[in-house]
């Protein structure tokens, strides 16, 4: 599935320290009537106060099967565990500012640019940090945007 040049690979200990960590943020979709993967998602719970909120780490369709609604379903998989589960107030994700397809399919799923980070990716490409307001931050507080772009700090 990470055939994708867009999608992060990690090493296989980050997969199962999270894998430990946050189970629950973990879900995989198969093709119908198959075993074969068709895509995942994986992500995380953290912040404090009104920045508790869920993180998708990675999301990911292979290719053969984009636009059948599988990453719809991965999204709200994990929307649906940070509100029921974790009571958070948001959700958010980094996205590479070139990635045009991507950033279009999110904001149709309700997300926002919250800001730009400057050289997020290696150091060599900027990203937006996109957030959805979950019903938890009643004043949409969370998805206010920043005026100005910003470099990584320890929490991205």
């Amino acid at each position: 599935v990470n055939l994708d040049p867009l999608t992060e690979t990690y090493v296989m200990p980050f997969y199962m320290q999270y894998l430990a960590k946050w189970p629950e943020y973990f879900m995989a979709t198969r093709a119908p009537g198959s075993e074969r993967l068709t895509g995942y998602v994986m992500g995380k719970v953290e912040g404090k106060g009104e920045k508790w909120h869920g993180h998708v780490t990675a999301v990911t369709v292979s290719p053969d099967y984009r636009r059948l609604g599988y990453a719809k379903q991965l999204m709200k998989f994990l929307e649906d565990v940070t509100e029921k589960v974790h009571n958070g107030y948001f959700v958010d994700l980094y996205v590479r500012m070139s990635n045009d397809v991507a950033i279009g399919m999110y904001k149709k799923l309700g997300y926002s640019i919250y800001r730009q980070v400057i050289n997020y990716y290696s150091g060599e490409e900027d990203a937006y940090d996109m957030r959805k307001a979950l019903p938890r931050d009643v004043h949409k507080k969370s998805i206010i945007p920043l005026p100005h772009p910003v470099h990584p700090g320890p929490d991205d």
